[in-house]
């Protein structure tokens, strides 16, 4: 414990020189501009920054990346205020009263306090990183090559429910990741797989262009392809809240924070679930219900303050078992492998420190948005003025520049180009990028782990139905997908619902 937070103030204080505050400020900033601007994300803000951060030290280059995924969250609450268009999916259930409140002339009055709420949920989420994380890691160092494969196999299977309502595109998304992480030389005998003679191909798929081609040309293709232009509200009254004022929304910001950490534990469940999640907790205990959809401060503060606890708690599983929670999650997942960091079961061992780092780069991230959001609201915002056909051309040069830059390799362009024009007709029929990112991360984990514990087990599969944690994670990989499966899952319920009549008729008779 004593260890844990000296680890912990020396992580602090490394962080605490001029250059690397500036690297903080510069991530949040890129973050925020991202988010403000309808159509960008978190997830395309991580894409691009690892491209441009990859000569960075690694700790630099990883608080560049939280600090954008913060920002790049709370910038899209602010033209869901303003505009009525959530900047990210995040950020949809701070439309209804952020939108209702700006038209009433308080949109800096929700500005202010919801900064100040998304502030405090942010440290919450760092307080539970802190604590849960090197917790969770102790346990998963008992894994072996066994464990490892159904871990990998599960963080796919959770690619169903990332993003999106359809499980099978997930899934498809998710299986077309592993078999792009399988091309190229395999890792015993160096034998070229899917190369189809290409000698370009014996290296693999980088993860750098398969990100930028993903998440980066297939947005500026989806965005030229039908552009929005809409008029923000302006800003008449100040965003700098009274102290009075947050004062009074302390039980929702604690309620809201808690419920967004524990979101963002559950593999599968996006910073919107968070978000949403709070909003239905603050309305059921509300004592001005009726407000709700039509100018709550209580309901905005909800949402923001829920979807930015989730990024801690996004942050956690991603750290100690190498599952992301979210999209946005699983790219920067992808970033720490680029930027030489392995996250899962053996961070602890390679890199004691890391966790500890992350820890005080989120509360510098939290910290930033504080700034930006009080005294930077109004210079930000003039980003929206600038026109989608100026912007989406600059977004496509720093695509290419970043594919090329990573390996100096003409063909790593060409690899963004494909990806990203097959990203974009898959997008137009709802198929989502983050898992195919997430099975080209988890793939290589995926192939050895499976062919060293047929090694140890002599080609017996056996071994991995019945080590007890390589038992747990089979169970719970094949009844996540038997649960897509409708007679499963009505059958379930079924046996679910006459449990719980029954404890309840017990229960009465003693009664």
């Amino acid at each position: 414990m004593l260890q844990g937070l000296q680890d912990l103030g020396a992580a602090y204080v490394s962080f605490m020189n001029p250059l690397t505050l500036l690297y903080g400020l510069g991530g949040a900033f890129v973050g925020i501009v991202m988010g403000i601007l309808p159509g960008l994300s978190a997830t395309l803000a991580i894409a691009l920054l690892t491209t441009l951060t990859i000569k960075l030290e690694t700790n630099d280059a990883i608080l560049v990346l939280i600090c954008s995924y913060v920002g790049a969250l709370y910038g899209g609450s602010r033209t869901a205020i303003l505009l009525n268009i959530p900047g990210t999916a995040a950020n949809a259930a701070s439309c209804a009263d952020g939108y209702a409140l700006a038209q009433q002339g308080q949109a800096g009055r929700a500005i202010g306090i919801a900064t100040s709420g998304a502030f405090v949920s942010t440290l919450i989420g760092v307080v539970c990183l802190a604590l849960f994380t090197p917790l969770l890691s102790e346990v998963a160092l008992q894994f072996g090559a066994f464990e490892f494969f159904w871990l990998a196999l599960f963080g796919v299977t959770m690619s169903g429910s990332i993003v999106g309502d359809d499980p099978l595109k997930g899934w498809l998304m998710g299986l077309l990741g592993l078999f792009l992480a399988q091309v190229g030389q395999e890792s015993l005998y160096a034998y070229n797989r899917f190369t189809l003679g290409w000698d370009e191909l014996s290296g693999g798929i980088a993860l750098i262009p398969a990100l930028v081609g993903a998440f980066g040309l297939a947005e500026v293709l989806t965005t030229l392809a039908n552009p929005i232009e809409r008029k923000i509200i302006e800003l008449k009254d100040s965003v700098l809240p009274r102290f009075r004022e947050v004062l009074q929304y302390r039980w929702t910001v604690l309620r809201s924070g808690v419920i967004g950490v524990l979101t963002g534990l559950l593999p599968g469940v996006g910073e919107d679930a968070g978000a949403w999640m709070s909003y239905a907790a603050a309305k059921a205990v509300s004592k001005e219900k009726e407000k709700f959809g039509k100018g709550s401060i209580d309901g905005l503060m909800a949402a923001e303050t829920g979807d930015m606890a989730s990024i801690p708690g996004h942050i956690i599983p991603s750290l100690a078992l190498g599952i992301p929670g979210s999209a946005p999650s699983a790219v920067l997942m992808a970033a720490m492998v680029i930027h030489g960091v392995q996250p899962g079961p053996m961070l602890m061992i390679q890199h004691p420190q890391f966790i500890y780092h992350v820890v005080a780069m989120t509360t510098l991230a939290s910290v930033t948005i504080l700034l930006f959001g009080l005294f930077g609201v109004r210079p930000l915002l003039q980003v929206l003025k600038v026109r989608r056909a100026i912007l989406m051309p600059i977004v496509f040069l720093l695509c290419t520049v970043g594919a090329f830059a990573s390996a100096s390799r003409l063909f790593d362009v060409y690899v963004m180009l494909a990806i990203g024009i097959g990203a974009y007709f898959l997008r137009k029929h709802r198929y989502e990028m983050a898992p195919l990112v997430l099975g080209l991360v988890l793939g290589p984990l995926l192939d050895k782990s499976l062919r060293r514990g047929l090694v140890l087990s002599d080609g017996s599969i056996v071994p991995f139905f019945t080590r007890p944690i390589a038992m747990g994670f089979a169970a719970v990989t094949i009844l996540t997908i038997l649960m897509y499966v409708p007679p499963f899952k009505r059958l379930v319920h079924h046996l679910s619902a006459g449990l719980v009549g029954r404890a309840r008729s017990l229960l009465g008779k003693r009664a």
